[in-house]
């Protein structure tokens, strides 16, 4: 099957995460904590390897692209292939490691969890900043990205967690 837009859409998410992970050069006293600091390279590279999957098919226990992949899968296999780490097999062993982040202080490539099965950690996502995750959620079968303030995602967000420095 051919997707004629798909090089078309994946060069304007590059354009847009490149835009979003800039620092804005000036920050008044109202602006969040994203803007004011600069985004780690490596978070930049979270990033673009998260995005690289967009469209990528969803398999519950999926580890790899050519696979399939479920939530944490993704998550390991993007910061596997962009800081050579592997963070846990499940979202919720994701969730024992890293460091709690305060809301407003999110930054691009932290984890973002969910109770969507009734427990804190069923489900994890990376943050994109202005309040966009990527994620491999069952519902529709693809990678995609959702926004953390509306929809179903936003009463069932319970943690975010960061494993960058």
């Amino acid at each position: 099957m051919k997707r004629p837009h798909l090089g078309a859409l994946l060069a304007s998410l590059w354009l847009a995460a490149c835009s979003v992970l800039t620092p804005h050069p000036q920050v008044g006293a109202g602006d969040t904590a994203m803007a004011a600091q600069t985004v780690p390279e490596a978070a930049r590279e979270v990033v673009l390897s998260a995005l690289g999957l967009l469209e990528t098919g969803y398999r519950f226990g999926g580890r790899n692209p050519e696979a399939g992949l479920d939530c944490s899968g993704m998550v390991n296999f993007v910061y596997h292939s962009a800081v050579q780490r592997r963070l846990g097999s499940s979202a919720a062993d994701m969730a024992t490691r890293g460091m709690t982040v305060a809301s407003g202080k999110w930054r691009a490539g932290d984890l973002v969890f969910f109770n969507t099965r009734g427990a804190p950690h069923s489900h994890v996502g990376i943050y994109l900043g202005e309040q966009r995750f990527i994620h491999a959620p069952s519902t529709k079968g693809k990678v995609r990205i959702d926004r953390l303030d509306t929809g179903w995602f936003a009463p069932r967000l319970t943690e975010v967690r960061r494993y960058l420095e």
